[in-house]
Formats: structure tokens, C-alpha cells, sequence
């Protein structure tokens, strides 16, 4: 495919059809759950499974049979599959979630999840269109919980990858399943993209699966992001303005106490008057992703930055 959201659609109309066919969902009963504060994209059904209001806002009606719950929350998932498991065909959710502010999940919840889905026949959708392809300082970041490979693979059932697939180059996306039972239910003709599979596409997807490997970045992300949560971790005892802050891998952020004048917004644009780029998301949150092939000397020219900044307005 192209894009994210497409990708997640594809994993989504795949665990639906799968839901039909092989776990026996009566014709249009077919719910999907996801996890609140989740980021998927702009699409009416996107909109429509999200919690923030700046995205569904005055894009109603919103599509049916889809279920919100609260994310790292593993009673909530039990609760709704004990209700309507046997109308339920997926679960979908960010290993971690990123737009919300890289919120890191307890240690044992996805594990869990794959235990719950396991038990109630229901699919599970990682997606990982953010934290895949090294962010988090492994190859995807379910591979923090769970063995992938050519000789077993006890992760997701389904998988979304997006951004970072094609190193930023060429709109490509993928869809991915664990068996082919799964991925079989699209037949010739039953899902498609003008685009999606384009030679150049796949070209450029696989050169930068090769690059990522061969170069390291994988453990490049986590060495260094290791070295970026130390600091943040000092700022945070240093600024009283931090009150927190979390990552894993290239793949931090970092909550701050807004007053008067200072919310995240102001405090990254300060730093991008000072020569660095950052995303604010909500009003208290900054996020840190820097590329992946960032050396030490050039992390630590970016630490500067941010305690500067820090120090200029607090």
C-alpha cells in the first residue's frame, strides 16, 4: 500500500473477513476494538475509532460495531471480549503509542493480550506504522516481548508498518500476516490500491530493510537511546518544569509543567530557534525521534539544545 492509514485499513478488512470465514461472526456483526488515545490516521474510520477531539470533531456519523477501550489496561480487554467475544474479529493497538505521547505499556501487557486473543479467538493487530523499523531499537518493537522469525513467531497476528518502511523516501506500507489462513481470505479482486505493490515502491522497501540491517541502525537506536533517556532523565531532576519523562530507543518524550506562557508548542519552537526540531503533542508533551544513523557527538550537540532551551524558560 502507501500510506499508514491504508495499511491499518488493510489489516482491519483482513481480520473482519477473517472473522466472517473461519470464526463464524454472523453476516455484519463484525466488531473491531481499539485502544483509547490510539493515532491511525485521518479516514472516516480512523475518526471514528479515536478519542481526541481534534481528530473526529464534525466529521460524524462515525462507523459502527467499533469498540474504544483504555489502553494498558488489561482487565478492560477481558471485559469486552467476555461481552462480545464471539461478535469481536480484532483487537488494534501501537505496541507503543505515539501520538499520545509515547506511552509506554507495562511490561507484561502485550504479552497478555496475546494470551487474551489466543483465548477468545480474536486476531490481534500490531500497529506499528511509528514505533517499526528500528525506532524503539529493535527491528519492530514487538520484538521487545515476543520471537519473530523464520522458525517460530508467537507475536501479532497482524501486522501495519508505514513511514519508516521505505526510510522515508517512496509512500509504501505493508500489511502483514502470521499465517496464511489469515492473509488468504483477500482473493483476487476482493482488496486493492491504484498504487500499492508498485514495483519502485517495493524497490525502495526492500533496499531500506537491507540498509537497516547492514548498517546497524537498529542497534545504533538503541545505544543512542539509551544515552538520550539518561539525559532526559538528568533534566528531569535538574528542570522542575520536566515532570516527567520515558522512552525506548530513538523513540522518547518528555512532560513538562505548563505555565503562564510556556506550554509545549512555545517550548519547541524555541528549540527550533535554537537549531532543533521536535513535535509537541497536547498541550504538556514534547516528543523526541532522531534519526536513526544519529551519531553520539551530534546527540550530544542536541542535548545542548535542550537543556539551553530548558534553562531559558524555566
Amino acid at each position: 500500500m502507501n500510506t499508514g492509514v491504508e495499511a491499518c485499513y488493510s489489516t482491519l478488512k483482513i481480520a473482519r473477513k477473517w472473522g466472517y470465514e473461519k470464526k463464524g461472526i454472523p453476516t455484519n456483526e463484525g466488531r473491531l476494538v481499539f485502544a483509547a488515545e490510539n493515532f491511525w490516521g485521518r479516514s472516516f474510520g480512523a475518526v471514528s475509532s479515536s478519542t481526541d477531539p481534534d481528530a473526529y470533531t464534525n466529521y460524524g456519523p462515525f462507523m459502527p460495531n467499533f469498540d474504544i477501550i483504555p489502553y494498558n489496561d488489561i482487565n478492560a480487554l477481558e471485559n469486552i471480549f467476555k461481552e462480545k467475544g464471539e461478535y469481536i474479529a480484532a483487537y488494534m493497538c501501537e505496541p507503543i503509542q505515539g501520538e499520545a505521547g509515547v506511552i509506554i505499556p507495562d511490561k507484561n501487557y502485550l504479552k497478555q493480550v496475546r494470551a487474551l486473543c489466543d483465548k477468545y479467538k480474536v486476531l490481534w493487530i500490531a500497529d506499528e506504522v511509528q514505533t517499526g523499523m528500528g525506532r524503539t531499537g529493535k527491528r519492530l518493537c514487538v520484538d521487545h516481548d515476543f520471537n519473530i522469525n523464520d522458525k517460530e513467531n508467537n507475536g501479532p497476528d497482524l501486522i501495519s508498518l508505514g513511514k519508516a518502511l521505505s526510510g522515508g523516501l517512496y509512500p509504501v506500507s505493508a500489511a502483514i500476516a502470521k499465517t496464511d489462513e489469515i492473509m488468504d481470505v483477500l482473493t483476487p479482486g476482493t482488496h486493492g490500491s491504484t498504487y500499492g505493490g508498485n514495483p519502485l515502491g517495493c524497490k525502495v522497501a526492500m533496499t531500506a530493510l537491507t540498509v537497516l540491517k547492514e548498517e546497524g541502525m537498529c542497534e545504533n537506536s538503541e545505544k543512542m537511546g539509551n544515552i538520550l533517556l539518561k539525559a532526559l532523565q538528568e533534566f528531569e531532576k535538574e528542570f522542575s518544569l520536566v515532570r516527567t519523562v520515558r522512552g525506548r530507543g530513538l523513540f522518547c518524550a518528555m512532560e513538562i509543567e505548563p505555565h503562564d506562557d510556556v506550554n509545549a508548542w512555545n517550548v519547541c519552537m524555541k528549540m527550533k530557534d535554537n537549531g532543533l526540531l521536535a513535535k509537541p503533542t497536547h498541550d504538556d508533551i514534547i516528543r523526541f525521534a532522531p534519526p536513526l544513523i544519529i551519531n553520539e557527538q551530534q546527540l550530544e550537540e542536541c542535548l545542548t539544545i535542550i537543556r539551553n532551551t530548558l534553562k531559558s524558560v524555566s
